[in-house]
């Protein structure tokens, strides 16, 4: 069974490097799996520069928007996996229900989720889960985004439920939600 690690915080927090730092102590080979399809040049951006950051380090990137249960399922080779992020997964699963003309429910997501963890059952090594902490902000203005909102919340407390660490990064700073003694 996986040590299953999440790391939430709100945009820009220092999740991300928090992440990182965290799976590069521990021994290798590691895989990043990137969730976010490049949709516009800042984007792009974006994603040169957090390849950039991890070049020489050890890491090989894998970039995929939908199956994270396969690409777990598949990465034997690896002892640590670095998954970011959550949230632009749930998006994208959102967004490809919606454009079939189909409602992405919290019951499908949820469903994803455990999927997800279930994965993590015959993976060996470590696997870092990044995600946002959406529901500390305003309400959305409109119900399609307090539905994300809603099931990226939920799916969070699933993946919560079955980490053995949990930590909040804020500004920078970890504070440590949930330790598991193993």
């Amino acid at each position: 069974m996986a040590e299953i690690i999440l790391i939430t915080g709100g945009s820009r927090s220092g999740k991300s490097a928090f992440a990182e730092k965290m799976a590069e102590a521990l021994p290798g080979p590691r895989a990043y799996i990137a969730t976010s399809p490049v949709i516009d040049p800042e984007m792009e951006e974006r994603i040169r520069k957090h390849r950039e950051a991890r070049r020489g380090k050890g890491w090989e990137t894998i970039e995929e928007t939908a199956d994270l249960a396969g690409v777990i399922r598949r990465a034997g080779a690896f002892r640590v996996l670095l998954i970011d992020c959550l949230t632009l997964w749930i998006n994208n699963l959102f967004y490809e229900a919606e454009k079939r003309g189909e409602n992405f429910t919290e019951e499908a997501a949820i469903g994803r989720c455990r999927e997800l963890t279930d994965s993590c059952g015959a993976f060996g090594g470590t696997v870092i889960f990044v995600t946002n902490e959406l529901g500390m902000g305003i309400v959305p203005d409109n119900e399609t985004a307090r539905r994300f909102r809603d099931i990226a919340g939920r799916c969070n407390q699933e993946i919560a439920a079955a980490a053995d660490t949990v930590t909040l990064v804020v500004s920078g700073i970890p504070l440590h939600l949930k330790m598991t003694a193993s």
